[in-house]
């Protein structure tokens, strides 16, 4: 009886090890997986940036149009943790001016870099888009995870804070929307 009893705590004791362990696996790879998820956000941050640098550089708009877009873009590129959502959404809606004013399109065709200028940039903006949501299903997935009584119980997570969600205005002008 007394052996049998050692042996049932024994299995109930290396199942709930088991589990533990688990759990927090589970739990550092959805910690890795948010790492990733925001690396590539920043990457497609940093790359819809420098299009916008290019196109405001590339003498394709006129003048005040090319410094609005290379400040906003300047900003974003610059900015600190802090300002940065604020930053990358200014960004945002000065494309959506810029890229959704009348003869934009007719302009950019009628040179040879304009076209794959535009390509590039709706590619980056969309890259921006996805790696956004991206990001942010990890951030609450992560979350629901962190929450659990079992992680904070035993601190499974560590001293690590709840990653926060990044949001931006996002949304990609008219004109690359409908290419």
């Amino acid at each position: 009886m007394t052996t049998t009893l050692i042996l049932v705590v024994g299995v109930i004791v290396v199942l709930t090890a088991v589990y533990v362990s688990w759990r927090a696996g589970r739990l550092d790879r959805l910690h890795i997986r948010l790492e990733l998820a925001r690396e590539s956000l920043d990457a497609a941050l940093v790359r819809r940036t420098a299009v916008s640098l290019e196109l405001a550089a590339s003498r394709l708009l006129d003048p005040a149009t090319s410094l609005v877009l290379a400040a906003a873009a300047h900003e974003a590129r610059t900015a600190g943790p802090e300002e940065r959502e604020h930053a990358e959404s200014d960004l945002s809606r000065t494309l959506r001016a810029v890229v959704d004013q009348e003869s934009f399109h007719d302009r950019l065709a009628d040179t040879p870099t304009g076209p794959e200028l535009l390509e590039e940039l709706g590619a980056a903006v969309a890259k921006v888009l996805y790696s956004r949501r991206f990001y942010n299903n990890a951030v609450g997935v992560t979350r629901t995870a962190q929450r659990r009584w079992l992680a904070r119980t035993l601190r499974l997570a560590g001293h690590t804070e709840y990653p926060d969600f990044f949001e931006i205005d996002d949304a990609p002008p008219e004109a690359l929307a409908a290419e």
